[in-house]
């Protein structure tokens, strides 16, 4: 059994999936010779190019080392019937909320106001909303967006989860559909992104579902970069001079990363931008569902595999 790792850390996942299967042969990208990669069993990686994919003519599977597929399912070289798993939270469930409690409060208690008086040098103390009374839209209810949501109700914000079908998540009222997004979205006095990138999600928050959040309300987006029409963003926020009708966003995820250095997001004095490190892939637990995927189908065991036409 060969075993191909690409990924930016690739020899740290190589040596411990190799502790974990020491019956298989297991190689980076940058070791194997193009002879090594066409008999490949099973990719392990995260953006594998277009010619690492060629090369890799053999594979029974590709493991994805993210919960995001976008990138690989647009890849004109992947393999037609060759399944694709994907990381199913492994551990970035919890990084990725505590983002977004950090987001939350962020807003929720003023952080933003205060780094603007001290800049004027003004001492002017706001009084707290209770987080009761500060409504948390969640759109997005896989297994991060679920345990974020979950995480977010456990420290008293009301949550309102939204997802294409329909959900029962416990401590969520949960919507679904054209109806239950625009209820989610009148509700919410911060909305948290946490969709896969779909053609049904491509830019889904766009001028008209931006207005229909409350007047003052923020977006937190720590998952696709697609689903936001940054033009529509930027006016909804406005700026120091003229404010729109949103208070302020937080963004970990862009439509082309690295971000371009004359985008204007940067120096937006309502935007908070981070490099996508909302939720890195913690190796360890992820490497628990990459070992258990690879066993189960070398015994012919089924496991569950992304859905293409979904897009996750």
């Amino acid at each position: 059994m060969r075993i191909l790792v690409h990924i930016s850390n690739a020899e740290s996942w190589r040596d411990e999936m190799a502790r974990r299967l020491p019956q298989a042969e297991i190689k980076t990208s940058q070791q194997a010779s193009p002879e090594w990669r066409a008999g490949v069993d099973y990719l392990a990686a995260w953006k594998p190019d277009e010619a690492l994919l060629r090369e890799c003519s053999g594979l029974k599977a590709i493991l994805n080392l993210g919960a995001g597929v976008d990138a690989l399912l647009a890849n004109p070289a992947l393999p037609a019937n060759v399944p694709i798993i994907k990381l199913r939270d492994a551990g970035m469930a919890t990084l990725i909320a505590d983002y977004v409690h950090y987001a939350l409060l962020h807003f929720q208690r003023d952080f933003d106001r205060y780094a603007q008086l001290q800049r004027q040098r003004r001492w002017q103390p706001h009084e707290v909303v209770d987080k009761s009374e500060w409504g948390v839209g969640v759109l997005g209810l896989g297994a991060i967006g679920t345990s974020v949501a979950q995480h977010i109700a456990e420290e008293g914000f009301p949550v309102y989860g939204w997802s294409r079908s329909p959900k029962q998540v416990a401590g969520i009222e949960c919507h679904h559909g054209d109806d239950g997004l625009e209820f989610v979205l009148r509700h919410s006095t911060s909305l948290v992104l946490l969709l896969p990138d779909t053609p049904a999600t491509h830019q889904l928050m766009n001028a008209e579902r931006l207005a229909l959040l409350p007047q003052g309300a923020s977006l937190i987006n720590p998952g696709r970069g697609t689903l936001i029409d940054e033009a529509s963003l930027l006016e909804a926020l406005g700026d120091d001079n003229q404010p729109g009708r949103l208070r302020g966003a937080v963004l970990d995820a862009f439509p082309v990363e690295p971000l371009s250095e004359t985008s204007p997001l940067w120096s937006h004095p309502r935007i908070i931008v981070t490099p996508h490190m909302a939720g890195p892939t913690p190796l360890h637990e992820a490497l628990d569902q990459v070992v258990t995927s690879i066993e189960a189908l070398e015994a012919g065991e089924p496991v569950e595999s992304i859905d293409r036409q979904a897009g996750y």
